[in-house]
C-alpha cells in the first residue's frame, strides 16, 4: 500500500501510478466505442478506421482516460489508508523516464481533522423564553388597524401637520441655484414621521399648514444613494397642498371579517392573532437559542479547518450574495467586485460548526428520527389552509425533506447542548423577541 506523507497539520501527499498497458487498453476501448457514432468526412458512420480515430481523437481520449484513471487510483489508495479527503487533490506528474511502465503522479490534498469534543458541562448558557400576553395582542391589533387606515382632512381645528398625517406636497430642490434630477415632484404623498423622507425634510414639513410654503436647506448624507448629490447641500421650496389625518377602522365585526374571520367574532380574531404570534415567537426563540447553543459549541471546541473546504464555502456564500442582489433588482451582479475576505469569517464559522456538529451527532446519536421529521413538517404545515397538501409537498421531494432533517438535527444538537450546560432561563419581553433579526 502506498504511504501517505504528512506535509502539514491537514495537508498530505501520496504517489499514485497508472500502468501504461492499462491506459492504452482503455484508450483503445473508448476509441472503438467512439468510432460507432463519429462523423468523419469520407467515411460512413461506424466505418471509420481505428487509425483515423487514433490520429484525430487519440490525444484527447488519452488525456481523458488518464485523468479518470489517476482519480480512481487516488481514491482507492486513500480509502485503503482510511483517509478522509477534504476538497479536491492537486496532481503533479513525475518527469517521464525511458522504459517506465507507468505514469506516476504526486497528489497533494487536505484531510478532515479529528474532532475531539470539549466539555459542554463547563458552559454557562441562557435559554430565552417569552410568552404572548394580552398587551402583545392589543399592540398587534393596533398595527393591523394602522395598516388599513384611511386619511381625511380635519373638519376644523388645528390643521398643522403632525406625525402620522399624510401630506400632499409640491417641492423643488436646487443646488447652487440649479434644479437636479429627482429633486422635485408635484402632488407627492408621504406620511410624516415614518422616516420615508430625510430628517431635514420631515422637520421642515412638521407643523406646516395647508396652503403654506416652507423653504429650508437639506444636506444629503455622504453615503446617499443618489451619488450626484451625496454630500451636497440643497435649498428646497416645499408647497403644502393638503394635510390629512389618519382614520383607523373600528374594532368591530366588519374589521374581523376583513381579516378572514367569517362570522366577524372579535374574540376569534384575537385567538387567531395569539396563535400566529405564539408561532412567530417560537420560531424566533428557536433561532435565538440555537445561536446561543452553537456559540457555546465554538467556545469549548477548537478544530483546524481545511482551507479547501473554507474556500468552497466562501464561493457558495458569494454566489448566494449575488443571487440575492439580483433578486432585489440589481443589474450586472456578476461584475460586482465582491472580496472573498468579506465572507471568510462567516465561512469559517459554518465549516467549524459543521465539523463539530457532525462529531457531536455521531457520538450522541442525535440524528433526525422519522417521527421528529414528521412532527416538524406538520408544525410547518399547520399554518396553511390545507395542511395535508403542504405535508405531501414536503414528502414528495427528497431534497425538501432533507432540508427539514437538517433543521431537526440542529434542534437536537441545541437541546443536547442546553441539557449538558449549566442552563438558566431568561424571560424576554414580546418586543425584545420581535425586534431580534
Amino acid at each position: 500500500m502506498t504511504a501517505v506523507e504528512t506535509l502539514d497539520k491537514l495537508q498530505r501527499r501520496i504517489t499514485v501510478s497508472v500502468p501504461k498497458t492499462e491506459l492504452q487498453s482503455e484508450v483503445l476501448a473508448r476509441l472503438k466505442n467512439l468510432s460507432r457514432t463519429a462523423r468523419v468526412s469520407g467515411f460512413r458512420p461506424g466505418k471509420v478506421p481505428l487509425s483515423v480515430m487514433q490520429k484525430r481523437y487519440g490525444s484527447s481520449v488519452e488525456a481523458e482516460v488518464l485523468q479518470d484513471k489517476v482519480g480512481s487510483v487516488f481514491y482507492e489508495a486513500v480509502n485503503a489508508a482510511h483517509v478522509r479527503v477534504a476538497g479536491m487533490p492537486a496532481f503533479t506528474p513525475h518527469e517521464a523516464t525511458d522504459g517506465a511502465d507507468a505514469f506516476a503522479f504526486d497528489a497533494v490534498f487536505e484531510v478532515y481533522p479529528d474532532v475531539i469534543l470539549g466539555d459542554l458541562t463547563s458552559l454557562e448558557l441562557e435559554r430565552a423564553t417569552c410568552s404572548v400576553d394580552d398587551a402583545a395582542i392589543d399592540k398587534t391589533m393596533e398595527i393591523l388597524r394602522k395598516q388599513r387606515r384611511t386619511f381625511q382632512e380635519r373638519a376644523s381645528g388645528d390643521n398643522a401637520a403632525r406625525d402620522g398625517d399624510q401630506l400632499t406636497v409640491n417641492f423643488v430642490g436646487k443646488i447652487d441655484g440649479v434644479a437636479f434630477p429627482g429633486g422635485s415632484a408635484d402632488d407627492f404623498e408621504f406620511v410624516l414621521g415614518e422616516g420615508r423622507m430625510l430628517p431635514e425634510f420631515e422637520a421642515a414639513a412638521r407643523g406646516a399648514l395647508p396652503g403654506s410654503t416652507v423653504e429650508f436647506d437639506l444636506h444629503f448624507p455622504d453615503d446617499y444613494q443618489g451619488r450626484e448629490v451625496a454630500g451636497k447641500t440643497a435649498r428646497f421650496s416645499l408647497d403644502v397642498i393638503k394635510v390629512e389625518a389618519p382614520v383607523l377602522p373600528e374594532l368591530n365585526g366588519d374589521f374581523a371579517k376583513a381579516l378572514g374571520v367569517p362570522d366577524g367574532d372579535i374574540q376569534r380574531l384575537r385567538d387567531d392573532i395569539r396563535k400566529n404570534l405564539e408561532r412567530e415567537i417560537a420560531t424566533r426563540l428557536t433561532a435565538r437559542n440555537k445561536r446561543t447553543a452553537m456559540d457555546g459549541l465554538l467556545k469549548v471546541n477548537s478544530v483546524d479547518l481545511p482551507s479547501s473546504v473554507v474556500n468552497s464555502e466562501i464561493e457558495q456564500l458569494m454566489r448566494a450574495a449575488r443571487q440575492d442582489l439580483q433578486s432585489r433588482g440589481m443589474k450586472d451582479v456578476e461584475k460586482l467586485p465582491l472580496s472573498p475576505d468579506m465572507f471568510r469569517e462567516q465561512a469559517e464559522r459554518r465549516v467549524r460548526l459543521g465539523l463539530i456538529v457532525a462529531e457531536l451527532v455521531k457520538e450522541n446519536e442525535l440524528h433526525a428520527k422519522p417521527e421528529q421529521v414528521r412532527g416538524h413538517v406538520e408544525a410547518l404545515a399547520s399554518s396553511y389552509e390545507t395542511p395535508q397538501d403542504v405535508t405531501r409537498w414536503y414528502y414528495g421531494d427528497p431534497q425538501r425533506l432533507s432540508e427539514v432533517e437538517s433543521i431537526v438535527v440542529e434542534n437536537n444538537v441545541a437541546e443536547f447542548v442546553f441539557s449538558q450546560a449549566k442552563t438558566t432561563e431568561k424571560s424576554l419581553s414580546f418586543d425584545e423577541v420581535m425586534q431580534t433579526a
